[in-house]
């Protein structure tokens, strides 16, 4: 799978992308990820990329031609089966959305800055929008690395055992069941007997009584 990111500040991008699970799917194989400068396809001596908004108001908007011509150049070489924009006034990320996602081939992401992009390009050539949350950020970097990260750990491979993925939140629509590891008894805070009995059945019926209970309690709404 190869993602690649249309960035104004790419150095935002290189922490993300060279640790951890991007950097071991990475490695494998599995997952290829390009950051592409958006100043490099800028407008004069200065690589100019954004502008004054018409009719007015506070902030900058990314230009439509510098984002035309990177997006074009990108598409010489590649078919894209999705091209997403990352803007706080879209769908917000979930599970199956990310699910779908990590099933593609070729991804293109425009990581919004400013006041956002010319709505020409959202017209146009944007497939997807998505949201992380509803909140605001200084740019659309942070929020790709979300949705690459949220990709790139399930694809088939890049976790050693696959079926811990299987059983994250949001996977079967529920929340997990909580975890424990050692020591069995830490300052009386003992582990559930259940977990240490090795029945197997009672112990998966057990995890999701908790994940039930757990959902119902911190997210009512994934179970409507």
């Amino acid at each position: 799978m190869r993602i690649d990111i249309i960035s104004v500040v790419p150095a935002l991008l290189k922490g993300p992308f060279s640790e951890s699970i991007i950097k071991r799917a990475q490695a494998k194989g599995l997952l290829e990820v390009v950051v592409h400068d958006l100043h490099e396809f800028g407008k004069g001596k200065y690589r100019q990329v954004d502008d004054y908004p018409y009719g007015g108001g506070a902030g900058m908007v990314l230009m439509i031609e510098p984002m035309v011509a990177c997006i074009e150049s990108l598409r010489k070489k590649r078919d894209y089966d999705e091209i997403i924009f990352m803007t706080p006034d879209a769908p917000v990320l979930n599970q199956p959305m990310v699910n779908g996602l990590s099933m593609l081939n070729n991804i293109l992401i425009i990581a919004g800055h400013f006041k956002g992009i010319d709505e020409r390009i959202r017209e146009h050539y944007v497939t997807k929008e998505i949201s992380i949350g509803d909140y605001v950020l200084s740019g659309g970097e942070l929020a790709a690395a979300v949705l690459v990260d949220a990709i790139g750990r399930i694809l088939p491979g890049v976790i050693g055992d696959e079926t811990s993925a299987l059983t994250d939140s949001f996977q079967d629509g529920m929340l997990s069941a909580p975890v424990y590891t050692r020591p069995v008894d830490f300052n009386g805070w003992k582990v559930p007997d259940i977990l240490l009995s090795g029945h197997h059945k009672n112990i998966d019926a057990w995890r999701e009584e908790q994940a039930f209970r757990r959902t119902k309690e911190r997210r009512p709404d994934l179970l409507k």
